[in-house]
């Protein structure tokens, strides 16, 4: 079941009001088996594979509390393996068989399977809480339905965000009352995310869809507009999912933490990655970077620490090349931002361009998201050889035309608007600036805060041209699958 569905527009409220009307100590499990009929909706088959490993982890999590010395971290160990196992096979297999042949190593038979949807989301929570319970931050949970409920919880559970134990377990003791104010505030958000899903993504995918689909009939122009607007599709359509996600549990009284913060404002790689899927890049740096040392090894072993932790990330994406890659180059943009900080300290000081400090921010964002974009070219091109994607980046630059030929109509129609009209065009350029500008009003306090503190009159009528704007721009034709779901 999708967000953006008919489904979930009978779901939702049906499973907020039965909520609120049941007593306190049957919430859990409507809500897990709600969360249950959720995921599957999609492949019903599937969700033996998570109980399987919700079975593992619920024993090793009340083994290692119980145990001592190496056999907690033997039972630790075990449960990583099952879980990790789950994803190699689901995920990995096939990849590895097809490098394992291409390299003349072995023949391996290739396995004719589905990924699980969300498989690597419901991983990496898992695992954290066996982690945190082996650390001493969190008690093992005894009550194997609340447990179940931590993996299976429907807002979060096919793309996150990847929550930790100690911030959804005890909330889920907790008695949620309604509140009207919290109620509305997660509709608020809710209905942001599907605008942001269904009126802005949706629409961009028009134009990112025919560059990327037919690859190589293109270079230059139609390939740098798809390119642009493929970063703010996906970010439009992860951060849409999330905030329907945060929102529909905070509906219901849970607070999910958040998972993007305007990140196309960041000034450098290291401060967008604070920014993009929060839950993923503090997974990686609580689970994975410090543990190999983070910061407090030699400055070479750092070096590879972040280009290592960022090649893992981009294969945590999918099996293919080309998420390894995307991954790598950031771990390269880390990794040279570091390299070169003096070299840019000093080429700022001789321009005393740090003097005129809104065009240097306007330089140092404009920078951070020219090299992002970029690194979305593999992303995007994921489903395509390598080869295809390598003809996108080396032909990003080729076949620009002169001014007189920019100029020209028949032109700007089939590479600039990609036949797509210069209504589309135009329209899709507003919408990404709207919700910018509403980024920037967000700097201090939410749109939600804001919105809030105006006069009723002034509410209502944000609230009608929102819904104007929905249906007036939005793409019903057919619901679009979330592009995260994949993963």
């Amino acid at each position: 079941m999708i967000f953006n569905s008919i489904e979930f527009a009978i779901f939702f409220p049906i499973v907020t009001l039965v909520y609120f009307l049941l007593g306190h100590k049957h919430r859990w499990w409507w809500l897990l088996a709600t969360s249950c009929y959720f995921y599957m909706f999609f492949k019903p088959e599937y969700i033996l594979i998570l109980g399987f490993t919700i079975v593992i982890d619920y024993f090793a999590g009340i083994l290692i509390e119980q145990s001592e010395g190496a056999r907690r971290k033997w039972y630790l160990v075990m449960s990583l393996i099952a879980n990790l196992g789950v994803l190699a096979v689901f995920k990995y297999y096939n990849f590895f068989t097809l490098v394992v042949g291409e390299a003349g190593l072995a023949s391996l038979p290739m396995l004719k399977i589905l990924l699980p949807i969300g498989l690597s989301f419901h991983t990496f929570q898992a695992m954290s809480y066996t982690i945190e319970v082996y650390r001493g931050n969190q008690k093992a949970e005894r009550h194997f339905g609340i447990y179940s409920l931590y993996v299976m919880f429907y807002p979060q559970l096919v793309a996150g965000p990847i929550e930790r134990p100690q911030n959804v377990l005890h909330q889920f003791y907790e008695k949620h009352t309604f509140d009207y104010d919290r109620v509305t505030s997660g509709l608020k958000l809710m209905a942001w995310g599907l605008f942001k899903k269904v009126v802005i993504a949706d629409r961009l995918a028009l134009f990112v869809d025919k560059v990327y689909e037919h690859p190589l009939d293109y270079q230059g122009i139609p390939i740098i507009v798809a390119t642009i607007f493929f970063s703010f599709q996906i970010y439009c359509d992860f951060s849409g999912y999330s905030d329907i996600a945060i929102g529909s549990a905070q509906v219901m009284g849970f607070k999910l933490m958040k998972n993007f913060d305007r990140p196309y404002f960041s000034k450098s790689i290291s401060e967008f990655w604070r920014r993009w899927h929060i839950s993923l890049s503090t997974w990686f740096r609580d689970y994975l970077y410090i543990p190999l040392g983070g910061n407090r090894v030699s400055t070479y072993r750092r070096y590879f620490n972040l280009f290592f932790v960022f090649t893992m990330s981009g294969l945590w994406h999918g099996a293919n090349w080309n998420y390894i890659i995307w991954g790598a180059l950031h771990g390269i943009y880390l990794v040279a931002a570091i390299i070169l900080a003096k070299p840019r300290n000093f080429i700022n000081k001789i321009t005393g361009i740090t003097k005129v400090p809104f065009l240097f921010k306007i330089v140092q964002v404009s920078i951070t998201f020219i090299l992002v974009a970029f690194a979305w070219i593999f992303f995007r091109g994921s489903y395509l050889e390598l080869g295809w994607t390598w003809h996108l980046v080396t032909h990003l630059f080729t076949g620009l035309p002169s001014i007189s030929e920019f100029l020209h109509v028949e032109y700007i129609s089939q590479n600039v608007f990609l036949d797509k009209g210069a209504k589309e065009f135009f329209t899709a350029i507003a919408l990404i600036l709207f919700m910018e500008v509403i980024h920037y009003m967000q700097r201090d306090k939410s749109m939600r805060d804001i919105i809030a503190a105006k006069p009723t009159w002034v509410r209502w009528g944000i609230y009608y041209l929102f819904v104007m704007l929905f249906f007036i721009f939005g793409i019903f034709d057919s619901p679009a699958q979330f592009i995260y779901f994949q993963f």
